[in-house]
């Protein structure tokens, strides 16, 4: 049966209530024969066939004039004529069946019409009549030419769209499509038809493009609300690109594929889109959030947003997308890190100094990425190799790194500023022993507190690396304190510049007239030491700067030790803030150096002080004065008097411990002075045997100057300073036979047997006076006021009488 030529010869204008309606009733039933018959035929038509011509020319007719009703009616007849005979063609011959709707796609539109009756026209639901349903459309598959897979098929369609105009919030129409996919993908291994396979293409292209805009997106498309929905539609969305894959492989084998390789292709895709997506939208949240009142770095905001994007994505999305992407985590946080790993390297383009805002960036970078890399690990534990191909897409963003070459430069700016000031303020330095009441340099009170400073401002630096970076800062202070120090101390030279060379050795001339009495003193004293001294004061500081320097370095010295424990203070408080752990022994917080320099410094600077004094200050009442024209005319008391002043200005400067170690280096000098103008006084010098116990009276009293009854250094100090004087004493006493047999002796064992004629010539400075070394032997022979001695001298040396 041709049901709409049935239609139109049965029914009547009368059957309707319009006339207009009638007509296009009517024309409705044409139009099914035109799309039947001509249109999409089952069987192609040829130009010449004369019924296509003739139903065309009817089908014409009938826009400008209604068809008239009636079987036995001409224009009816004519019509029933055309139609039967173009329904009647089949591909075998003759056959009785009508060939009228089963024409491809015409049966399709129709079939899908059909189908609808399947749901419910208010709610879309399914009917619960399903069943008969089926049934009955089960009997137009003749009619229509339509088989199971394409029933399959259509059927597919309508309940994914019927999903889809529900507002995607029927899930059981999503789990019914789900599975009558299922049965389209076993269909479509074996389709071989090719209109089938346009028609498989056309729907599956349409419900792939329907799923990947939202899962490219699916950030945007799921919530708590939908997120049930997400599993079925990725099935379907990967099942459609599965069964249009296997399409294109046919077509095209050389672009044939590993499913599992496409599959993870598109779900990696979804991943990387959706959160690119997500990425850019917390951007622009992050700008809207900053502002006057929350002027947190906008990437700060960033980083912390990103971080519960990370773990929404762990928490909710991934857990579906495992089932196709078994590294669905690894994915999502590999694309986060490059995301905020650009917007991070643009920010630090151009940054070099350390700025509040870089390193609060910076922290958020380093936390962020330590939780992206956590949540990927945690995912690699299932991968076959380690997760390696995706860490490689992780380049870290080494923030630590950025964040400590920064501090660095902050540090080397502050000590480098430091460094000049030091050289300006020691080129202003007076060394007043009057400026401050501790009688030590302003510049180094100064110097200390804007140290103190760095520390309080690298200790509030917001950073989480204190101690990995307080090495080096205290490495780069240690540094400019040492450098204080040594410029501090460079300028008054040591011991050696201030000791004056000895002299050439010379014989005593018994013959000449130095003791007369009629010689006055003032004659001798001009005729000078042999030692090369000057009256007076020497060029450079006073012995008050003197001992402002040595209280600056012991100054400095004692709060080296003050900035240590505060720094180590610090330090343990900063990672109890931090991680509440602060078991840092700071073991790394040295200064090492500076306190090394403070200790050589005090050290060199006494000793060269007391140098000074003894042998450039005093040098009047020493080398100029003591014993010159005889032991007993000018003996030690004008030394003593000038001594126990000096020790009063020590005293009245300097305190404790620098002061000790002061009066203790101007002992060793003044004992040193003693032998020198003993064992070097030069020609106005001449010394008898009686003369042996004056020497020894004299120094006793100096040695008397500094044990002060008891109240001056301890005796074990002064015994041991004085120890090298009292081992030279005796040679003194000794009668000079006795004195030349004994230097004979010494030369011989240190130096070998003479010659007939002469003696090896002892070193002329040995390393310690002593009764035992030939040179120290020799200079007592040289001013024994003796006829022996003068001739042993002048034969075995052939000395002079003067230089």
């Amino acid at each position: 049966m041709i049901l709409p030529l049935e239609f139109l010869q049965r029914s009547k204008a009368s059957d309707f209530p319009d006339p207009h309606e009638y007509e296009a009733w009517q024309f409705r039933n044409l139009k099914l024969l035109e799309a039947g018959l001509l249109v999409h035929p089952l069987i192609p038509l040829s130009k010449s066939d004369i019924d296509a011509q003739t139903l065309r020319e009817i089908i014409s007719r009938a826009y400008d004039k209604s068809l008239q009703n009636g079987k036995n009616l001409e224009s009816m007849q004519e019509l029933c004529s055309a139609v039967k005979s173009l329904a009647g063609r089949s591909l075998g011959g003759s056959s009785d069946e009508c060939h009228w709707a089963d024409g491809f796609p015409f049966n399709l539109h129709i079939y899908q019409m059909l189908v609808e009756a399947c749901f419910d026209s208010e709610n879309g639901t399914v009917v619960d009549e399903i069943d008969e349903v089926m049934g009955l459309l089960k009997k137009t598959w003749v009619i229509l030419g339509i088989n199971q897979m394409l029933h399959n098929l259509c059927f597919t369609w309508a309940l994914f769209n019927h999903f889809v105009t529900s507002d995607q919030v029927d899930i059981e129409l999503l789990s019914a499509a789900e599975n009558q996919l299922n049965v389209v993908v076993k269909d479509a291994k074996n389709a071989e038809d090719p209109d089938y396979c346009d028609v498989l293409i056309s729907i599956l292209s349409s419900i792939t493009g329907w799923t990947e805009k939202r899962l490219l997106a699916y950030h945007e498309t799921f919530n708590a609300s939908n997120i049930v929905s997400m599993q079925g539609i990725v099935t379907i969305g990967v099942s459609a690109a599965k069964i249009l894959l296997e399409d294109i492989s046919q077509k095209h084998p050389g672009k044939r594929k590993q499913k599992t390789d496409v599959v993870r292709g598109k779900i990696e895709t979804y991943i990387r889109s959706s959160l690119h997506t997500a990425f850019a939208q917390r951007m622009d949240e992050a700008d809207l959030k900053r502002s006057s009142r929350n002027p947190v770095p906008v990437l700060a905001i960033l980083a912390k947003d990103i971080s519960d994007l990370a773990s929404k994505e762990k928490n909710i999305y991934s857990p579906i997308l495992k089932k196709w992407h078994p590294l669905a985590s690894g994915v999502a946080v590999t694309t986060l890190h490059s995301c905020f790993g650009n917007e991070l390297k643009q920010f630090m383009v151009g940054r070099t100094k350390f700025t509040p805002d870089t390193a609060q960036v910076l922290n958020a970078a380093d936390k962020l990425e330590k939780n992206l890399v956590n949540i990927a690990v945690e995912d690699f534990l299932d991968s076959d190799d380690g997760g390696k191909s995706l860490i490689r897409q992780m380049p870290p963003y080494e923030a630590e790194n950025a964040i400590a070459a920064l501090v660095k430069g902050w540090m080397k700016e502050r000590v480098d500023k430091l460094k000049e000031w030091v050289d300006q303020s020691l080129q202003q330095e007076t060394w007043n022993p009057k400026a401050n009441r501790q009688s030590f340099a302003p510049s180094s009170m100064e110097m200390l507190r804007m140290v103190d400073e760095i520390l309080d401002a690298f200790f509030q630096l917001p950073i989480s690396m204190h101690s990995t970076l307080v090495s080096d800062l205290t490495a780069g202070l240690d540094g400019i304190l040492q450098y204080y120090v040594s410029k501090a101390k460079a300028c008054h030279g040591t011991q050696s510049t201030a000791t004056p060379q000895l002299p050439h050795l010379t014989r005593c001339d018994v013959g000449s007239k130095l003791f007369k009495k009629k010689e006055k003193p003032h004659a001798l004293l001009n005729r000078g030491s042999q030692v090369g001294s000057s009256a007076g004061k020497s060029e450079g500081c006073d012995l008050s700067e003197l001992c402002v320097q040595i209280n600056t370095l012991h100054y400095i010295q004692t709060e080296v030790e003050n900035l240590k424990k505060k720094a180590k203070k610090c330090l343990r408080n900063s990672e109890l803030s931090q991680d509440g752990n602060g078991t840092t022994d700071g073991m790394n917080i040295r200064f090492e150096l500076s306190q090394a320099s403070c200790q050589d410094g005090i050290r060199q600077l006494c000793d060269a002080t007391a140098h000074k004094v003894v042998f450039s200050y005093l040098s009047h009442v020493l080398l100029d004065m003591l014993y010159v024209g005889g032991a007993a005319s000018n003996r030690v008391e004008p030394l003593l008097r000038e001594l126990h002043s000096t020790l009063g200005v020590i005293s009245g400067i300097m305190r404790n411990e620098p002061r000790d170690h002061l009066i203790t280096a101007l002992m060793k000098a003044s004992f040193d002075g003693f032998l020198l103008v003993l064992l070097a006084g030069g020609p106005t010098r001449a010394f008898t045997l009686q003369d042996a116990q004056i020497i020894e009276n004299d120094f006793r009293a100096l040695r008397g100057l500094y044990l002060a009854n008891g109240d001056g250094l301890p005796h074990e100090l002064v015994d041991k300073a004085s120890s090298e004087v009292k081992s030279v004493l005796p040679l003194l006493r000794t009668d000079t036979e006795s004195l030349i047999q004994r230097f004979k002796q010494a030369i011989t064992e240190r130096q070998g047997s003479p010659t007939k004629s002469s003696f090896p010539k002892p070193p002329r400075v040995p390393a310690q006076w002593s009764a035992n070394d030939p040179n120290t032997i020799l200079r007592v022979l040289c001013y024994r006021y003796d006829e022996a001695a003068t001739k042993f001298l002048k034969k075995t040396y052939k000395f002079p009488k003067k230089l």
